[in-house]
């Protein structure tokens, strides 16, 4: 993961150890995988072995591990590393080009 973003330098990580909150919403999502892949098995296989639900989960949840790692993180920055989306700031005039707004702006805000 890069340390700031390529295009409004924001700082990806905003303290030593800051992501070590993540480890628990990836915690959470990957419950909610096993859920989701027990149910699914259960409705798709028609109650099989043990050995099926242990198989079909483990793989989906392997197969879902890099989009929670990367979906909680995203979580842990935008809950509590004051940084927001914000659909109206390509449309802001910018300070240097007078009155039309640049493109090349990134859409995150620094809330601070």
């Amino acid at each position: 993961m890069p340390e700031r973003c390529p295009v409004c330098e924001v700082q990806y990580e905003p303290e030593p150890g800051f992501y070590w909150g993540a480890m628990f919403v990836s915690y959470a999502f990957s419950v909610a995988c096993f859920a989701v892949g027990g149910v699914a098995t259960y409705y798709l296989f028609h109650d099989p072995a043990v050995w099926v639900y242990v198989l079909m989960v483990t793989g989906f949840v392997l197969l879902t591990a890099p989009l929670t790692l990367r979906y909680s993180r995203a979580i842990m920055l935008y809950l509590f590393g004051f940084v927001h989306y914000d659909p109206k700031y390509n449309n802001r005039p910018s300070a240097e080009s007078g009155s039309k707004p640049d493109k090349r702006k990134s859409t995150l805000r620094v809330v601070a």
